[in-house]
């Protein structure tokens, strides 16, 4: 069954400075309206709530037709000039999403559920995060090429159509359905364009992408056969970002020992900065695991189920806590999720505990080095890396778990009844699909 996704790009607009300006109007304009709007709605919140059609409901308290002559607040019409309806219902939805988060919260206030037992009530801001949306066919229209845009822009006086080059488009337009995008302007000006796609889901390949992801190495991926065999396997470690994170947590610890007792909004822009640099290694890792996956023929990334889990490490203040602080996990596995979902794939997590404790060719415990953490020694003798150690566990694991060799979720091989006092079933690795493998070519044999 084919599923429907809307993912959005961002299209940046070369803009002219009379443009820019003319865009600065349009969004102001719009906020007064959504400004103004928001009173009528908060006060008559009850009311609309009841009406069999919100956006009617609001437009016959505002809006003069034919039929509706005198509306009860005659301040729209006077103050808006020739407003777009168009932009008068996306200004109507956007209020009431507003208004019900603001009355939502407050009652929650109300009843006691608060952070601190003396936090202030929440205040209500009807334009945070507010940017007028532009319809295609009455607000924006596009070339055949989607190098330029045509947008209905306020010049003060009136609403008129103005061109406007864009920079640069991705591919993914090429794939689904354009809908209606949303003009922001910041420091810069750019489309923010919603794209419907219907992805075809990939066929099985009978391989799997596992993915560790790691303090020491940021991503360690393996392409892991339904036999146990590995096909490929890389490292994906962007040390040049990860030093110029590095640099700015250091630069806060430094300052944090000096300060003693940190004040409100300590670090502020260095902070910032490193998330800056997160989220970019969060965006450029994923896609190449991605890529790697469906350049290796796997149609399923199976990464480790550490959802909730918080990393303990460290003295406070140290450069260990602050290198646990900044680990990518759930980063990184919601944007690799997001994008195997929309190439037609799959991700799947699997229970993380012993993946990197356990030696993948079933010798036993692995002892970790202590100087260099990421060496780790099987109970055999042999040195092997303990993250691509782990991702061979991690492959196995879902293997295990596809061939019903285990239904327990701790990872343990499926056992028989056994008395109480017997030792338990050893972890799933590697070498339980090896063993698996070869038990029907033997019976054949």
């Amino acid at each position: 069954m084919k599923t429907k996704m809307i993912r959005t790009d961002k299209w940046p607009l070369q803009a002219t400075p009379h443009q820019q300006q003319l865009m600065r109007n349009t969004r102001e304009e719009y906020r007064a309206f959504c400004r103004a709007l928001s009173v009528v709605v908060l006060n008559n919140w009850p009311t609309l709530q009841q009406a069999p059609s919100f956006a009617a409901a609001v437009e016959r308290l505002i809006h003069p037709t034919q039929k509706n002559p005198s509306p009860r607040h005659h301040y729209f019409a006077q103050r808006f000039y020739k407003f777009p309806s168009y932009l008068r219902r996306a200004a109507i939805e956007f209020v009431k999403g507003q208004v019900s988060s603001y009355l939502t919260r407050y009652r929650e206030w109300q009843s006691g559920q608060r952070k601190r037992r003396d936090a202030n009530p929440p205040r209500f801001n009807p334009v945070a995060g507010c940017y007028p949306v532009m319809y295609r066919g009455q607000l924006v229209k596009f070339d055949a090429n989607f190098t330029t845009a045509s947008l209905k822009l306020w010049d003060g006086k009136e609403w008129l159509w103005h061109n406007v080059s864009i920079k640069a488009v991705r591919k993914r337009h090429l794939l689904g359905a354009v809908k209606s995008p949303t003009l922001v302007l910041n420091r810069h000006c750019h489309l923010a364009v919603p794209v419907e796609i219907t992805p075809e889901r990939l066929p099985d390949q009978r391989r799997v992408c596992a993915v560790d992801v790691g303090i020491n190495t940021l991503a360690t991926a393996s392409i892991v056969s339904s036999n146990g065999t590995v096909a490929a396997r890389r490292f994906f470690h962007p040390a040049a970002d990860i030093d110029r994170r590095d640099k700015r947590a250091a630069i806060i610890r430094g300052k944090a020992r000096k300060s003693g007792k940190l004040s409100k909004g300590f670090g502020r822009q260095w902070y910032r900065k490193v998330q800056r640099i997160n989220d970019n290694m969060a965006q450029q890792v994923s896609r190449q695991l991605v890529d790697f996956a469906l350049a290796a023929g796997a149609d399923v990334i199976v990464l480790e189920d550490l959802k909730g889990w918080r990393p303990k490490a460290g003295k406070k203040r140290s450069g260990l806590r602050q290198r646990f602080h900044q680990w990518l996990h759930r980063r990184l596995a919601t944007l690799v999720e997001q994008k195997m979902r929309e190439a037609g794939g799959r991700v799947v997590y699997v229970y993380a505990r012993g993946t990197s404790s356990w030696a993948f060719d079933g010798s036993g415990r692995v002892t970790r080095d202590k100087k260099q953490y990421e060496r780790a020694t099987f109970p055999n003798g042999k040195h092997y890396n303990a993250d691509l150690n782990a991702s061979y566990n991690i492959g196995a694991r879902y293997w295990a778990w596809k061939h019903k060799l285990t239904r327990r979720k701790d990872g343990q091989v499926s056992g028989g009844k056994r008395s109480p006092g017997s030792p338990r079933t050893p972890v799933i690795t590697l070498s339980t699909l090896w063993r698996s493998d070869e038990a029907p070519n033997q019976c054949a044999a």
